[in-house]
């Protein structure tokens, strides 16, 4: 089982639906720790996806990567363009010509992506950011593909996963961004960010489980 490059495309388009039906959420979270914007940034970026879409989706996986990742760069403001701008575009490396992805080379992909963020914005554990729902859906993704587990079940996996590292932000103080000045008020509210990657991982598994 592979992941084709239509279901790319639809995972992209999943994404821009959820966050379109997300925004006034997705702002209620960070208007607790941030700026407020986070939601309307998230779907003005991924409407803008959708529109410069038919531009690059013929292209390779690499291609559409890079595509969407410079599109959200030039769209989103705040930490969230150079973030997840820099997580697509990143993503694209290992994924040049790629038409298809087994579970391996949809690992290295998110793989990449994360790596980009991180060296981005110099996250660690436990800093109340979105690397921490990726970091433990790299791990179970990985330990999913160790077990043997197909795309489909892996998937289950990484969405569990992300969920807790939703979840796990809470108790945290921000390390990170505009939530870091709040110091320990900072605590009892679920990251934003964290949040997105959530919703992110989610349209990705239902867009492959056809779900």
């Amino acid at each position: 089982m592979t992941v084709t490059k239509d279901q790319i495309l639809g995972w992209l388009k999943a994404c821009a639906a959820e966050f379109a039906a997300q925004q006034d959420y997705l702002t209620d979270l960070d208007r607790e720790i941030g700026d407020a914007d986070h939601g309307l940034n998230m779907n003005r970026g991924f409407t803008k996806v959708m529109e410069k879409l038919p531009t690059f989706e013929a292209q390779p996986i690499g291609g559409i990567m890079k595509g969407v990742g410079m599109t959200l760069m030039s769209s989103i403001g705040g930490a969230s363009g150079p973030l997840y701008g820099t997580f697509f575009i990143r993503a694209a490396t290992s994924t040049a010509s790629a038409e298809e992805l087994d579970l391996a080379a949809l690992i290295k992909m998110l793989e990449d992506g994360v790596a980009g963020v991180v060296m981005r914005g110099k996250a660690e554990h436990g800093d109340k950011t979105m690397c921490d729902v990726w970091w433990p859906v790299l791990q179970a993704a990985k330990e999913a593909k160790d077990a043997g587990s197909d795309i489909t079940a892996a998937l289950d996996k990484m969405v569990a996963a992300a969920e807790e590292g939703a979840k796990s932000t809470i108790p945290m103080q921000a390390r990170k961004g505009r939530a870091s000045y709040l110091g320990e008020r900072s605590v009892g509210h679920q990251d934003a960010g964290a949040t997105s990657s959530l919703i992110m991982i989610k349209a990705l598994a239902a867009t492959v489980s056809g779900s």
